[in-house]
This record gives C-alpha cells, structure tokens and sequence, in this order.
C-alpha cells in the first residue's frame, strides 16, 4: 500500500471515492479539510481546491460536495482506530497524529476546567495535514550553518506554507547523519506538535537521523530543559519559538554549551525585530545565521541567509 492509499484509508466511503479519482499527486498534497455542512476542500501544490458532487477537483465550484455531521464522525473514529477515548491527551492538544506521520488537526466545543483544557467535544472541524519528507531539500545550506565540525545557531524565518517545518527536519537529519568535512552530531527534538518527527505510537515516521532524540507532544521550552538534564544533546532543534517561557529556555540552552536551530513565522529580520519577544534575541545577536523563505518554486526554497550581524550571505 502505497502514501496516498494508506492516506485515503481514513475517510468515508464517498470522500475517499473522490480522493482516490482526482488526478492528485501524493507530494503535491498538503491539506484535506472537513468541516461540517461546509465543502470539502484541498490544498494541493498551494492551492486550494473543492470538488464538486460529480466528484470532481474545481477551483470555482457552483454544487459543491457537502461533508456531513456523519462523515466528520466516521473519520474521527478510523482516526483513532475507533478508541477516541485513548487519545484524549491529543485531543486537549489539538490534533492527533495517525500512521504515516499525518497531523489531524480538531476544533469544536472546548471543555475548560480551572484554566486547563479538559477536553473537545461536538468536533465538527477537522483539517488533516499531510506529513512530507524532502530529503536533501537541506543541502545547499549546509555549509552555511557549518564551520570545520562546528554548528551555527540558526533561525529560520518563514510566512506559512513555505515549508520551515519540512527543511528543518532535513537540517536534523543531515546533521545526525553527517556528511562530508562534518562528522555528525546528537541532536535533541522538542517536536510540540508532532510535525516534524510525526511520531506515531513513540516512533517518529520520518528519518530524522541517526543520531537523534524525540520528546513528541511536549511543551518547547520544558522539552529543552528536559533534553539538556537527560540526553545530553550538542544541538536541539524547536518549531515556532515566540513565547516568553520560549525564550528563556532558549537563553539556558546557548548557557549550557549546546547549539539551538529553530523556526519562527515571519517575513524578514526586520520583521522579527518588530516582535518584542523576539528583539531581543536579534539585538543581542543570539543566532548566528538567519535563513530567510520564500513561498517560489519549491518547498523550502532559500531567500536570503544573514550572519549575526546582518550581513548577507547569500541572496537569490
């Protein structure tokens, strides 16, 4: 069984009829979207599709396909092997991950009980996130992180869907591995919302080297803390960093000798500066490489690189 048939394999009948027909490419696949008596919709190659009651893929659709209060339910449980209740700590997070590493986000009623979320129930909104490995998508920017056997602190700043998370699991990977003139390293992964090891059952579904250790579905800041005490890692690598407890653990990290690669949603340096969280990093000149994305031509793809002191690397 080949991606996209395992894929297929967690939707209704008719929603995995019209998957199943589309002349759909698995890598080109990012989004499949369920929300209740709303259509069903895609995001395929950065762009979003829905398929109409023929079946058929449409950018502009007059009848489109309506998903059912049903078939959100009939998903839910081949989601969770028809145990939802055995992921209840998941679903406090928002998501669960199924085989294959694909992420299946979840919103509905949101039981709050003092100030911690308890619960989700009524889910009538699912969007599942198809999980991509682009080995060597990281190559070219290798040697702009490395020094001898030495790794930079690296920020990587990218507006969504540009595909930060997909080029910094190459980066893990690579650097566990090694390659030529660099002999590889332990690296530590915070993976908070398990995107970029996918871990499915403790195991992560993507290769992210030799080398590595996994805390799926942790907290980034009390991960690196954890890391740092017990797996002794020389780098550790986090998705999304922005808040404050974030930041100070970033700061008890770099304190501790281990090098840190990490992404942040954004446009540019001076985009980053304008957080106020985030400022103080750049100010104090913390990472020492910035890799800059763009949405053009392919995941991942390289806008700028700047060092510590804003001088530019490289440019497309």
């Amino acid at each position: 069984m080949d991606k996209l048939e395992l894929l297929h394999h967690i939707f209704p009948k008719n929603i995995q009829n019209m998957l199943e027909k589309a002349p759909i490419t698995y890598y080109k696949l990012q989004e499949v979207r369920l929300r209740v008596n709303e259509p069903l919709i895609i995001i395929y190659d950065n762009k979003e599709y829905l398929f109409g009651k023929n079946g058929q893929m449409e950018r502009q659709c007059k009848f489109p396909y309506i998903v059912s209060a049903t078939e959100i339910k009939e998903t839910l449980e081949y989601v969770s092997s028809h145990s939802l209740y055995a992921y209840e700590d998941e679903i406090r997070q928002g998501f669960i991950t199924v085989q294959g590493g694909h992420r299946v986000g979840i919103a509905g009623k949101v039981v709050v009980e003092e100030g911690m979320i308890k619960n989700v129930k009524y889910i009538s909104f699912l969007n599942i996130r198809i999980s991509h490995q682009v080995l060597g998508c990281s190559d070219g920017i290798m040697p702009y992180i490395t020094k001898r056997n030495e790794i930079f602190h690296t920020l990587i700043i990218s507006p969504p869907r540009c595909g930060k998370t997909t080029l910094l699991r190459d980066m893990i990977r690579s650097i566990s591995n090694g390659f030529e003139e660099f002999q590889g390293a332990t690296v530590g992964v915070v993976d908070e919302r398990s995107e970029i090891g996918a871990c499915f059952l403790g195991e992560p579904q993507n290769d992210l080297g030799i080398r590595t250790d996994v805390l799926d579905c942790c907290p980034k800041a009390k991960g690196m803390l954890m890391l740092i005490r017990s797996m002794s890692p020389q780098v550790i690598a986090v998705d999304e960093i922005g808040h404050r407890e974030d930041l100070e653990a970033i700061e008890y990290v770099i304190n501790c000798g281990c090098k840190l690669i990490a992404t942040v949603h954004g446009n540019s340096i001076d985009d980053i500066k304008s957080k106020p969280l985030l400022r103080k990093l750049v100010q104090e000149r913390v990472f020492e490489r910035y890799i800059v994305l763009n949405n053009m031509d392919h995941v991942g793809n390289i806008s700028d690189i700047f060092d510590s002191q804003g001088n530019q690397l490289y440019h497309v």
